[in-house]
């Protein structure tokens, strides 16, 4: 994926620091805007990683990106008794805290302000590790998805949730459509970040999908790496284990 590929193509941050900001000022309405985005299937594939997970009877669990906190929350439903949700935003991580208050669920996941290519963690220390819609904004792929290689147990699932592109005709041509030209008015009209779902819609266009992110995986020195294309192609869910 191009490095290239930032929010603000007038700012002098880094990628990771205009991600931040991006989140920050989008999170008030991420949640909503996104149901509308996605038409609701999101949650749907976020279901799927969720058996994926539970199959392993996990008793920790890492969701990096975690964002507003749904993939974390969803996770409460596994085996798990230590959940935690690392993210770069803090205004995200904020309507996070506010979801898992509200479903009583502060001693079973945490939800912390951290940076994915640089963890606060000990070797070897998760049963399971998530991320979903949130690797493709890695200011360095390979670091970041060797971080993920270094804090997760011998034999623990690595399950990654992410855009893709549809191969076939007529779901490709759709897809772009809809994802240059309708996301980024939906975007415009209702978020007051006008750049935000530009960059959203043009990282997942760039971001290296399928095959070519297991060969990234593989690299890393992750096995039996898996990818699971949902709805036409416009979303894959990858599996991998540490050896």
């Amino acid at each position: 994926m191009s490095k290239n590929i930032t929010p603000y193509k007038d700012s002098t941050l880094g990628k990771k620091e205009q991600v931040t900001q991006m989140f920050d000022n989008i999170s008030g309405n991420y949640d909503e805007l996104n149901r509308v985005i996605s038409m609701g299937i999101d949650i749907k594939w976020r279901k799927k990683v969720l058996k994926l997970v539970a199959d392993q009877k996990p008793k920790t669990i890492l969701d990096i990106a975690t964002g507003t906190g749904d993939l974390a929350i969803l996770m409460a439903e596994t085996s798990a008794e230590k959940i935690i949700g690392l993210d770069l935003s803090k205004g995200m991580l904020e309507i996070g805290n506010k979801k898992i208050k509200e479903k009583n669920l502060d001693d079973k996941i945490e939800l912390i302000v951290g940076d994915s290519e640089n963890m606060p963690f000990p070797d070897n220390h998760f049963d399971a590790i998530t991320v979903s819609f949130g690797i493709r904004n890695f200011e360095n792929l390979e670091k970041g998805l060797s971080e993920i290689y270094r804090v997760l147990k011998p034999n623990g699932i690595f399950v990654i949730l992410e855009t893709s592109v549809p191969t076939k005709f007529p779901f490709k041509q759709g897809y772009f459509c809809y994802t240059k030209l309708i996301l980024p008015m939906i975007g415009k009209l209702f978020s007051k970040d006008k750049n935000a779902y530009g960059y959203l819609s043009s990282s997942a266009a760039n971001f290296p999908y399928g095959e070519k992110l297991n060969t990234i995986l593989r690299k890393v020195s992750f096995i039996d790496c898996v990818a699971l294309p949902q709805t036409m192609g416009v979303a894959t869910i990858y599996k991998a284990t540490k050896k």
